[in-house]
């Protein structure tokens, strides 16, 4: 027999898995949602940075490619998450006669053939410490990575995790590493978040319009604590996100802004004045205290929301034969229905009484969403939506 969802939604991707089962109960539906992603605490990225402006005043003012900061850098994030279980990897290369490193940070377990990975790069220029460029993303994504190991995640895809040399220079660092990866390695790679920039002290909220998915997954987060943003011009190519996708990788992020300069329009908008993003980009007062605390905050939880969304979870089917339908659907925008359909085989006659079915279905759209599971005679069963799932 088949079995057809027929899902509508303003817009996203979902995919449908039915178990089925014998049983007391009468024939129900539940889908199953992603695990919500726990906050972020901006005290704990706030350390990080810390931890990092001391590493630079204690090396020359600076964390740059070739320089002693850099590498101490590269030490302190390895050791912080190899406390906690993730297999890191140091990886070498070499750019204008001298040693650069990238950290990769593994979190065991999910699906090796489906990898959502975020990144950031962990250099500086080397005219100061580099706390909002790019102390930023890369403790962001630290206390995110920390969070997965301490709340025990276990998604169903791999997650990654990449600290990149030399982005100052030119994105050497991710570039060495995408160049590094075999073609089989590259297609494992189902999406990567890229963090430059996240706390600007005059804020704007920008997200990358590359990925449709990913970039959907960050505004839908913003949308929901009533922040409106928009896409990122200013930094377009000219971070690590774009090292994967000139291969094809799909990929996204976020950005607060550097040294363009926030428009009346944008200030009505986001608050701030009529100045530039961050007015210590690549300077020497690139420091703590050039850290805009609340935009470094949303844009740490909009990490953490992004990686559960995209990660995906999903509860573990009662126990019975499944039948699943794992193709991903598009869902098109203004409730357009699309079907997804389940093939049941080996079975024959009518289905009992007492039989249960639970459908899960697992979909990165956040907000109204309906499903109907609709049976070989046409008889149709409402599902209730759980939002973020």
């Amino acid at each position: 027999m088949n079995l057809s969802a027929r899902i509508a939604a303003l817009a996203g991707s979902s995919a449908l898995v039915l178990g089925a089962l014998a049983g007391a109960a009468p024939a129900t539906a539940a889908p199953a949602g992603a695990t919500a992603a726990p906050d972020i605490p901006v005290a704990s990225v706030k350390q990080h940075l810390a931890d990092l402006q001391s590493i630079a005043t204690a090396n020359g003012g600076n964390r740059a490619h070739g320089r002693p900061g850099y590498k101490a850098s590269i030490d302190f994030v390895k050791a912080k998450l190899d406390a906690v279980g993730f297999t890191t990897t140091v990886q070498q290369f070499t750019y204008n006669g001298t040693t650069g490193y990238n950290l990769i940070a593994d979190w065991p377990g999910g699906d090796p053939n489906q990898v959502v990975m975020a990144g950031s790069h962990l250099d500086s220029v080397s005219s100061g410490p580099g706390i909002n460029d790019n102390g930023s993303g890369s403790a962001a994504i630290l206390e995110a990575a920390l969070t997965v190991a301490r709340t025990g995640y276990q998604p169903t895809k791999h997650l990654r995790f990449g600290w990149w040399g030399a982005e100052e220079l030119g994105l050497v660092g991710s570039k060495y590493y995408v160049n590094n990866l075999p073609t089989t390695e590259r297609a494992k790679l189902k999406g990567y978040l890229n963090f430059d920039m996240i706390g600007s002290p005059n804020p704007g909220y920008f997200v990358y319009d590359d990925d449709p998915v990913i970039e959907q997954t960050f505004k839908n987060y913003f949308a929901g604590i009533g922040v409106p943003t928009e896409i990122e011009t200013e930094g377009d190519g000219r971070s690590d996100h774009a090292s994967f996708k000139n291969v094809g990788i799909p990929v996204g992020g976020l950005f607060t802004g550097a040294s363009r300069v926030k428009t009346s329009a944008q200030v009505s908008k986001w608050g701030g004045t009529a100045t530039a993003f961050d007015r210590c980009y690549h300077s020497s007062c690139d420091t703590t205290a050039n850290i805009n605390d609340t935009a470094l905050d949303r844009n740490s939880d909009a990490i953490a929301h992004a990686l559960w969304t995209l990660s995906g979870t999903t509860t573990t089917p009662p126990t019975g034969t499944v039948f699943e339908n794992t193709a991903d659907v598009s869902i098109p925008d203004n409730g357009v229905a699309v079907t997804s359909s389940v093939d049941v085989t080996g079975r024959t006659g009518n289905a009992p009484s007492n039989l249960s079915v639970g459908v899960d279905v697992v979909h990165t759209y956040i907000g109204d969403l309906v499903v109907d599971l609709i049976a070989p005679d046409g008889s149709v069963y409402n599902l209730h939506n759980r939002s973020g799932g």
